[in-house]
């Protein structure tokens, strides 16, 4: 079955640096576009980044430049990269992977991410 499971969150402190990661199992890698999403109590799960597996990339408004994302295809890994956090960055991210022809998408459990002197 599909797995999709984050890692490497944690707390930092304001303009800081963090790098998430993201193992996908039990899919052909290739035929999803992965995300990450972020979401905070209260509010809706929102956009922070997509890549397909051709390398195209969005991202979320808010992001302006500071956040890069990557994949690894032979891997079944994907990377969000945050530089300059800031305090309102603080989130659960979630990693998402969605079939490019199906529409079919999984999420994982979701990594915490807080910026805070």
């Amino acid at each position: 079955q599909v797995q999709v499971v984050e890692s490497g969150g944690g707390l930092v402190q304001p303009g800081g640096s963090l790098k998430l990661s993201c193992s996908a199992s039990g899919m052909q890698f290739s035929l999803y576009v992965m995300g990450w999403y972020r979401q905070v109590p209260g509010k809706q799960r929102e956009l922070v980044a997509t890549i397909t597996s051709g390398g195209s990339r969005d991202f979320g408004d808010f992001v302006s430049g500071r956040f890069t994302i990557s994949r690894d295809n032979a891997r079944n890994l994907v990377y969000l990269q945050m530089n300059d956090l800031k305090p309102e960055d603080t989130a659960v991210y979630y990693c998402n992977a969605r079939h490019s022809l199906s529409n079919s998408f999984y999420w994982g459990q979701g990594t915490q991410v807080t910026v805070a002197a």
